[in-house]
């Protein structure tokens, strides 16, 4: 064989190689919604309505991450709507909260962008995922004293940072006004 011989074999064996390892990263890669998740999101045209789907698919992350058994029978009941309980590691449970959360925030800032929108539905929307991250808070910090693996230390710390995000842009967004409500209220 010649040289140009085997450097051909090489580079054909070498891409042969590469194929394959970025076939099984393909094969590795976990979408952080399931498929119900999605159709769920897709469906939720509201703000607030999709607000309230990524807050429910963290809680159900939550509910594994901390084997929750005394929500079996709300889990049953959720199950023709949202399917089984996600799957999987904890590092891959924190990666898909830290991504829910930042396509909470990417889709409230869409939102916020467009010159129309509800204000209600949006502030709405933004006190809904507030309250959540005020609720994940105290859990993520606690995992994160917990945890000795970086990867989870990382998913955990960037959760942490979008929900303190949520938790600043809140404030900036106007509140309802109390008396106004009351008296609504009163008028039924």
């Amino acid at each position: 064989m010649t040289f140009k011989t085997l450097n051909s074999v090489f580079f054909i064996l070498t891409a042969f190689f590469c194929i394959g390892f970025v076939g099984a990263a393909d094969a590795q890669k976990r979408d952080h919604l399931s498929d119900m998740e999605v159709e769920l999101v897709r469906d939720a045209q509201e703000v607030d309505r999709r607000a309230e789907v990524f807050v429910k698919a963290i809680d159900r992350r939550f509910l594994v991450l901390n084997n929750d058994a005394s929500q079996t029978k709300q889990i049953a009941k959720d199950i023709d709507r949202w399917g089984e309980l996600p799957a999987g590691t904890p590092l891959q449970l924190f990666t898909d909260i830290r991504k829910i959360l930042a396509e909470a925030i990417d889709n409230i800032d869409d939102v916020a962008t467009r010159e129309k929108h509800d204000e209600k539905l949006f502030a709405k929307a933004v006190r809904s995922l507030a309250a959540a991250a005020e609720r994940y808070l105290p859990a993520l910090k606690s995992d994160l004293t917990r945890t000795a693996d970086e990867r989870e230390k990382g998913a955990i710390l960037a959760s942490i940072e979008y929900c303190e995000q949520i938790i600043e842009a809140s404030a900036k967004v106007p509140q309802e006004d109390l008396t106004v409500r009351k008296k609504k209220n009163s008028n039924r």
